[in-house]
Formats: structure tokens, sequence, C-alpha cells
């Protein structure tokens, strides 16, 4: 049942070269011909324990696209585990389609079984194009799924929290650029507001922060746009606007070669995963344009904290607790940053890789 397919090269790299430059521990091509599954699951470090990320379905232009995706994904979640203080290691998974046309009942069960082949070396949950009703499909077929309906015991849809926890991030970035963590009166673009954007959104019309919102769906737009007397503006145009914050809520890249030039913000703060499409490249570049930027693994955690908590035990006040700390953490990484000369992206890959290697050292004696 399972296949080997022909990925198309990342330019002249092989896949065991792009394997290899992440430093991933393994990855899995899953493929089943009866249900149509096409994914990929990489599992990057497990130094700090099994790998836990969640699954996500998009409609990959290629079979690259979803390996890029997946190793940058899984690799942003050992240092978002990491950073976190969480006994977890970074993994991640794709499933190559069309959420809305492709996904089934059994297609979501068979990856379960791939999931469970992996004997909790990796843990899934919910990610983009995925519910909670998903997770109790793969929960038939494996026990290392989290993410569950609050009906099985499990902490419901994590994206509340995840919101929660870009919404610490943002408020500390503003108080770095703005001198205050008050968003009243700010002009704010939300780039995406699906499950967690949403959320996000909700959470800055509370505190009367003026909302520029953009999103591939039309419908879903408009519904946010009507609820919280948000301004909604096209696609392309988001990058143009003058506003105070620009919050990147949907996949990764959107800080690129093309987008900078364009962008008038004086903070950055999204709960888009690898929003910096080159880090060595774009985050010393957002250094020379003066904007602050909160690194996207640290200011999204409040998702995997919520699903960690299910593995140690549910409790909602606790998650949303820890995830409060983000505020605190955002602020040691700016301090952090500027101590050594650094860009904010680098500085909290540095203090998660800190971790890892001083629990390395504790876990090398048996």
């Amino acid at each position: 049942m399972v296949e080997l397919k022909e990925v198309e090269l990342k330019k002249d790299k092989s896949v065991f070269d792009q394997i290899s430059e992440h430093d991933h521990e393994k990855v899995v091509f899953c493929h089943d011909k009866e249900t149509g599954l096409k994914a990929i699951i990489g599992i990057h470090n497990t130094v700090l324990g099994p790998t836990l990320g969640g699954t996500r379905m998009w409609s990959y232009a290629s079979e690259a696209e979803a390996l890029d995706d997946v190793l940058r994904l899984s690799r942003g979640m050992t240092y978002k585990a990491a950073i976190s203080g969480l006994n977890l290691g970074g993994g991640k998974a794709v499933i190559i389609g069309d959420a809305k046309k492709d996904k089934n009942e059994a297609l979501l069960r068979k990856f379960g079984r791939f999931v469970k082949n992996l004997n909790g070396a990796y843990i899934t949950a919910e990610d983009v194009g995925m519910t909670t009703k998903d997770m109790e499909y793969i929960k038939m077929e494996t026990d290392h799924v989290s993410g569950l309906p609050e009906s099985m015991g499990g902490g419901g849809d994590p994206s509340p929290v995840t919101a929660y926890g870009t919404y610490m991030g943002m408020k500390a970035a503003a108080k770095r650029a703005f001198g205050s963590d008050s968003l009243a009166g700010k002009k704010i673009s939300v780039q995406g507001v699906g499950h967690v954007g949403g959320y996000l959104v909700e959470l800055l019309a509370k505190e009367n922060a003026e909302i520029f919102i953009t999103d591939i769906y039309e419908d879903r737009l408009q519904e946010v746009s009507k609820k919280y007397n948000a301004k909604v503006v096209s696609m392309d145009e988001i990058y143009d606007l003058d506003v105070d914050i620009y919050s990147p809520c949907a996949l990764g890249g959107t800080i690129n070669d093309n987008t900078l030039s364009r962008l008038k913000c004086q903070v950055i703060a999204g709960c888009a995963n690898n929003q910096l499409r080159d880090e060595n490249v774009h985050g010393p570049a957002l250094i020379e344009k003066g904007i602050v930027y909160a690194p996207d693994f640290l200011i999204n955690a409040g998702g995997l904290i919520n699903v960690y908590s299910e593995l140690i035990g549910y409790n909602r006040e606790s998650a949303y607790a820890q995830t409060e700390r983000i505020y605190g953490y955002t602020l040691d990484i700016f301090n952090l940053a500027e101590q050594e000369g650094i860009h904010n992206q680098a500085a909290a890959i540095e203090m998660a890789k800190k971790r890892i290697e001083s629990i390395g050292k504790v876990r090398s004696t048996f």
C-alpha cells in the first residue's frame, strides 16, 4: 500500500538533500491508491519528546511544494515546542488535495493507519483544511492524535488558543514599537480569516482596532466583515495598506522579495507559520526597514500548548494561562536580539536550540 512517488526536485537538490538541509530525522511518504491518499509526514527532532504537529490539507501546485512545506513546518514545530517549554519534538504532516472536495472518512482513516505505523513518534492534530471532526476519523485508526472534540475528552478546536497567543505576541510587539501595548485605534491588516484569523479579528475588534481583512474564501470574508465591522480588501491590496500592524494568518512565505518593499507597517505579528520566505535574508531586511517582527513559531504556539495539554490532562484555564506567557517570551526575544545584534527570528531560534541542546545532555545518560 505504500509507494514512494517520484518527487519533483527543488531546483537541483535531491529529496535527501532537502531533508538533510533542515536536519530532519525522518520523512515518510504515504500513498494509497484506493482512497486517493497522498501525504507526507515530517519528523524533525525528537530530543525533547515525541513529535506533535497538525496535519494540513492543501491543493499544492506540485509534490515538491508539498515536501518543502512539510519540511519547513515540522522544523518550525521543533522550535515552537522548545521555546514554549513543552516536552515535545517537532513534526508535521501534509495531505495533498482539496479539503472541500477530496476529503472523506476513508481517506482520513487510511492516513490514521500511516500515523499508527510510526508507533508514537508522530502525534497528529488539526491544521489548515482540517477540523476536529476529521480528528475523530483519524482517532478510529490510531491513538496518536490530539485536538479531539470535548465530547471525547479533548480540548476541542485549538484555534481560539492559537489566536490568543498571537494576540499576546502582537501586543508585546506593539509595546516595543509604539511604547504601549494598547491596540485601540491601531490600523491592523489581517491576511486570512479562517479558524485562527477569525478569532484574532474578534480579539482585535474588542480592543477597538481598525481592521482590514482579506481571504481567498469570499463567503468567509463577508461573514467576518459583517460581524466585526472589518473593511474588506483584495488579496494583493493587503500589502500596500498604510497600517500600523500587518498580521499574516494564512499560508507562509508572504514576507518575501516581492512584498517587503510594499509593506508600510511598523509591526508584523501573525499566526501563519514560516512567514519569512528566507529567514536569513528577510529577517535582517525587516530590521533595515524598522519593522518589529514577532517570531511566528513563538506567538502562534497557543494551539500546540492546547493540544499538548490533552496529553497530560486537559485543563482549558491552564492552557490559556501558559499561552498568556507568550507576551513575556516575546519581549525577552526582542531584548536578546538587540543584545546580540541579530534579527528576532534568529534570536528565537537560538533560544529554542539552547533548550534542545541542554535537555539533550540530560537525556544522554541512561
